[in-house]
């Protein structure tokens, strides 16, 4: 990441990534924005990843749910 910003934004971020790769980038992502205490918004369909955040809302039929 280039910029030291207050908020991260990654949609799909480990869509088309292999298992392994999908690990790496997904602990990356939460460590450094841990480290740096920057909030991380992150989109995906992957429920292994979205388990390891903080907080899971889902969009269902254009509702969204906690």
């Amino acid at each position: 990441l280039i910029a030291q910003t207050a908020l991260i934004l990654a949609d799909e971020p480990t869509g088309n990534l292999d298992r392994k790769n999908t690990g790496l980038v997904s602990d990356l992502l939460l460590d450094y924005s841990y480290k740096k205490k920057m909030s991380l918004i992150l989109v995906t369909h992957n429920m292994n990843l979205a388990k390891k955040c903080d907080r899971i809302m889902k969009l269902l039929d254009g509702s969204i749910t906690v």
